[in-house]
């Protein structure tokens, strides 16, 4: 695919205004008309791996960027073989990991953005959060009898209080766009069907059986809950300074053309460049050659 044709692609799953933004509206199974044979899905992806792969080298050059990927989505939407596929050929010393579990006693002393606060990217970095602050306005939302273990004080566990999270998220991500992170934001998209021959494989293939947990099973019980509060955070935080991409989840190889792409394309219209140097330093520069020379 050449540029426009990759840019249109794009547009079509990244929501920058959330009035009116509705899920049912997305379809999961959307592959933006490409079919495509695994061999030919493995050639594009690896395309866009490899723009990745010179865009993060003057990213960590330049110094100046730093880029923060929020992966979020049910249980099996594919955000582990995502990050491992598309993040596949960058340098590690440029990029960071973070998976986020349930909050542990420490973290609950804390404010709920305080440990993803201690985990953002450096400059030059692309940090990568697997879950994110917006677990906050997801699993308490479906079940709010996790509130009571958060050790908020009563007076502020009020009607509201999801409505002013997602408006401290959304003022901490514009934060962040002052301060040079580019925020990504992704929601695998995957269909309760396709999550259903999904658990079954995990059950039925024994290599994959450490995958699955009876739990999966309960939070699948609450799938109309999580869609809308998924809405609702997105309809609350998309903006152009830190844009949802909502990615089609039921085909795993399409899926991770659109993270690739929408991360190669944040890069590209950062301007990056190699660091000049100046005239007094490549003067340097030759005295050396001259040593190592002679």
């Amino acid at each position: 695919m050449d540029v426009k044709q990759r840019r249109k692609l794009l547009a079509q799953y990244r929501v920058e205004e959330g009035k009116g933004f509705r899920l049912e509206d997305r379809d999961p199974g959307d592959t933006a008309g490409l079919t495509t044979d695994k061999r030919a899905a493995a050639a594009l992806l690896q395309e866009g791996v490899e723009r990745l792969s010179a865009l993060q080298d003057m990213l960590y050059a330049q110094d100046r960027w730093a880029v923060l990927c929020i992966f979020q989505a049910m249980d099996a939407a594919g955000k582990d073989g995502a990050i491992k596929h598309v993040f596949s050929g960058v340098n590690p010393q440029g990029c960071h990991v973070t998976s986020f579990k349930a909050p542990g006693p420490v973290e609950l002393d804390h404010d709920f953005l305080w440990r993803h606060v201690t985990a953002l990217p450096a400059r030059g970095v692309i940090g990568i959060h697997n879950r994110s602050w917006y677990e906050e306005v997801l699993v308490p939302r479906v079940h709010p009898e996790i509130l009571e273990r958060q050790k908020l004080p009563v007076v502020l566990r009020g009607e509201r209080i999801w409505d002013e999270r997602l408006e401290d998220i959304a003022a901490f991500e514009r934060y962040l766009a002052r301060q040079g992170v580019i925020t990504l934001k992704f929601f695998l998209h995957l269909s309760k069907e396709e999550q259903r021959r999904r658990f079954l494989k995990r059950i039925e293939e024994p290599e994959k059986n450490w995958k699955f947990s009876a739990q999966d099973v309960v939070e699948r019980s609450h799938w109309d809950a999580y869609q809308d509060a998924y809405e609702q955070a997105i309809r609350a935080t998309a903006a152009p300074h830190a844009p949802w991409h909502v990615v089609p989840a039921d085909n795993k190889w399409f899926t991770r053309l659109v993270v690739a792409e929408a991360l190669a394309a944040a890069l590209e219209d950062l301007g990056l460049h190699y660091p000049e140097i100046s005239e007094q330093d490549r003067a340097q520069l030759q005295l050396a050659r001259q040593a190592l020379e002679g």
